[in-house]
């Protein structure tokens, strides 16, 4: 009996009627998947939230206007817009206006009103010098404002200049710890800006220190006889400076009024100066020629012979001139007369012996005084 031999078939697996199988690896992994997107969610939700609160950026409608200052020292874009401390907008711009004044450009939320009344003030932020813009509503039932307006220089205020107080109470702030110096600027600050500081709080934080400064009242003094001293001298001087200023603003329209002709007499002196160097550089190689030749001269005048023979040309030079005179005054012509005749000859080196003999010295004596002279009546002085 044949038996054939079968191959064993392979099992066959259905599928589970409950969905895919996950093991724990695969639930630990998609678990922190989820974490993850969670925390990336949370995390983007408050980073954006925080830029819209340190950006300044508004979810609201928002309205731009300007305001003319007299000074507006250190605002700048991106600096908070507040109404009563509460932060309503941000600067945009600021830029030059005319001559001297500066226009700030910032935006609010369009439900803040502004009105033909409102106002701007410049006031500052902290100690460190930063500024905000301040404003306030005015006379109440103004018209309001439409985009884009300004608000005009008459209802606006810059900043409180820092620098000239605290210089005057720079004694007092030296003998201070940095703390009391902070708390009593930051008082002053207050009180000056009209931010719900009052005099009484200053004075009462004044009172706190007196206590450290009893025994340096020579400190008090000096401030306050600094501050004397400035304003005794500003007074003393008050009629020059005011001349001073005059006189300044007189120049200076003069200036204005002549701004023409400084300018073509410029443009003349940049025309003369290329005159004048093509001159300098035409004129350079008969120059250069000229001082070779001059210093050949004074190099032969320099001799001692030849410094002797100048020396007796200039002591007969009045008495001729005097005698070129008095021949031309007999009319527009000369007579010349020869009526004396002086000469000096030198005679050739001969060699040293012969020239240092007796002979040849006499000889050469009477050669250096040879004269003629003339008996003739017209040669009479």
């Amino acid at each position: 009996m044949t038996q054939t031999a079968t191959a064993p078939r392979s099992p066959v697996v259905l599928p589970s009627p409950k969905g895919p199988r996950f093991n724990k690896r695969d639930l630990r992994t998609i678990s922190a998947g989820i974490k993850l997107g969670i925390f990336i969610l949370v995390s983007v939700i408050v980073t954006g939230t925080l830029a819209l609160i340190m950006g300044h950026i508004g979810v609201g409608d928002q309205t731009e206007y300007k305001a003319v200052f007299s000074n507006a020292s250190q605002l700048k874009g991106g600096d908070d817009v507040r109404v009563a401390g509460v932060s309503v907008g941000e600067v945009k711009d600021v830029r030059i206006f005319g001559a001297d004044k500066a226009i700030v450009t910032f935006k609010v939320e369009s439900s803040v009103p502004m009105t033909t009344a409102s106002g701007a003030q410049i006031r500052y932020l902290n100690l460190v010098g930063d500024r905000y813009l301040a404003l306030t509503q005015g006379t109440p039932g103004a018209m309001r404002l439409k985009a884009g307006q300004e608000i005009p220089e008459s209802q606006t205020q810059p900043a409180i200049n820092l620098t000239e107080l605290f210089n005057g109470f720079q004694p007092l702030f030296q003998a201070l710890s940095p703390d009391d110096v902070n708390k009593l600027s930051n008082n002053l600050i207050k009180v000056l800006q009209g931010e719900g500081g009052t005099i009484e709080s200053l004075l009462s934080q004044t009172a706190s220190l007196t206590s450290s400064l009893a025994d340096r009242d020579q400190l008090i003094s000096s401030v306050i006889s600094n501050l004397t001293t400035t304003l005794k001298t500003v007074d003393a001087h008050r009629t020059q400076l005011a001349d001073l200023i005059t006189q300044l603003s007189n120049w200076m329209g003069d200036l204005s009024g002549d701004r023409a002709a400084i300018g073509d007499s410029i443009k003349q002196i940049g025309s003369l100066t290329d005159s004048l160097a093509g001159l300098l550089t035409d004129a350079r190689p008969w120059t250069k020629a000229d001082i070779v030749q001059l210093k050949r001269i004074m190099t032969i005048l320099n001799k001692p012979a030849n410094q002797a023979v100048m020396d007796e040309t200039l002591k007969r030079l009045p008495k001729t001139l005097k005698a070129q005179t008095r021949i031309g005054t007999h009319g527009s012509w000369y007579n010349y007369y020869l009526c004396d005749f002086t000469m000096k000859l030198t005679l050739p080196s001969l060699g040293k012996a012969i020239d240092d003999s007796p002979v040849m010295k006499q000889l050469q004596t009477q050669l250096d005084n040879l004269a003629i002279y003339s008996t003739a009546t017209r040669c009479n002085p």
